[in-house]
């Protein structure tokens, strides 16, 4: 009987132990059945937050943009040092890339062959990228560029301000915008979802950095004054400024919601970002406005290749814009988990409101 306790003792110990062992190899892997993040992502170089997408991302509008893509070689990215990746504070972030291109399409910013002004794949310089650098923060917005082709549109906006027998823009555009935001879903999911993968093959899990989707404010609202409702600013009809402030943008960032939902990426929604701050909002005062007006590059027109260009950043997010979307950002990714709307707070300046709030 007595051996009997000791062998029961022996075996009792035994166990102990080795669930000590198992709690020091695995214990920091998980809370509550959720693992937790590594110290850093994996890999070894600087911390590094990096922006993927079309010209919302680039910087289009800001100005100041990069040599190598304004027009050098047919590049025209339009990468500007104002842009909002630039301004992104995260804890121990040292260097920010922007890989955003003017213009891309989702299948420019995932894997593959399409080019978009003679640059490659996105996910693919990620790619390159990882692999002397350790990211923690990857910012999307694309999507706008595909089926719905929202500059296009915006043009079309612009022409028929100069054809007043015509119908608005907006009677054509309302028939099939929403099947063309429902055929841009799927482009922006393997896009995101290539992205993913990138880092996955690179050592990273989901807990080693956080994914962004985000959406495209409203560039142009209505209430514009008369005065600025022709070239000098912005020449659009006041019908076509509201279908685009009420459903066109609307409908393009519940699409990319929708996106962000099949991603598992977080979604930051900039539909009313720019509301009483669009292209020409301000009057006699543009210092208040988040966009561009209507942008002529005068010196572009005396120079062939340069000339089809000379109003590419009419109608996007400026500097001021740019720094506004900074600042939501960076309280965004400072909480970590869920969606968030940009809304102006009581400051005037934006920060995310969390979506029940939002609505």
């Amino acid at each position: 009987m007595r051996r009997f306790r000791w062998w029961w003792g022996a075996l009792v110990l035994a166990a102990v132990a080795v669930l000590v062992g198992i709690f020091v190899l695995f214990g920091a892997e998980s809370r509550n059945g959720q693992p937790l993040p590594r110290p850093s992502p994996p890999g070894s170089g600087p911390l590094t937050a990096v922006a993927l997408g079309d010209s919302t991302v680039s910087g289009e509008g800001a100005g100041a943009y990069t040599a190598e893509t304004n027009g050098q070689n047919g590049d025209w990215c339009h990468r500007s040092p104002n842009a909002f990746i630039q301004k992104i504070r995260f804890p121990g972030i040292l260097q920010r890339v922007n890989l955003a291109c003017s213009g891309a399409p989702s299948a420019q910013v995932g894997l593959g062959d399409a080019k978009q002004w003679t640059e490659g794949s996105q996910a693919q310089q990620l790619a390159t990228l990882v692999k002397d650098h350790r990211v923690p923060v990857v910012v999307i917005a694309v999507g706008a560029n595909d089926d719905p082709k929202f500059s296009a549109q915006v043009t079309e906006c612009f022409k028929a301000w100069f054809s007043a027998g015509l119908p608005s823009c907006s009677v054509a555009m309302q028939r099939d915008w929403q099947s063309k935001v429902d055929a841009m879903v799927p482009k922006v999911v393997k896009a995101v979802d290539d992205v993913k993968s990138v880092l996955a093959r690179a050592g990273y899990v989901p807990a080693d950095y956080q994914l962004v989707l985000q959406s495209y404010a409203t560039p142009v609202g209505p209430g514009i004054p008369e005065a600025l409702r022709n070239l000098n600013g912005c020449p659009f009809r006041p019908d076509d400024l509201q279908w685009i402030a009420r459903d066109g943008v609307t409908t393009l960032s519940r699409g990319l919601k929708e996106a962000a939902r099949q991603t598992g990426a977080r979604f930051l929604d900039l539909a009313k970002a720019g509301a009483g701050h669009e292209a020409c909002s301000g009057g006699a005062d543009p210092s208040r406005e988040w966009f561009t007006r209507l942008t002529l590059q005068l010196g572009d027109l005396t120079q062939v290749e340069r000339a089809s260009h000379a109003l590419q950043e009419s109608f996007h997010p400026n500097a001021n814009g740019h720094a506004e979307v900074a600042n939501c950002l960076n309280e965004f990714l400072a909480t970590r988990e869920g969606n968030a709307s940009c809304l102006a707070g009581p400051d005037g300046h934006l920060h995310p409101a969390p979506e029940v709030t939002a609505r």
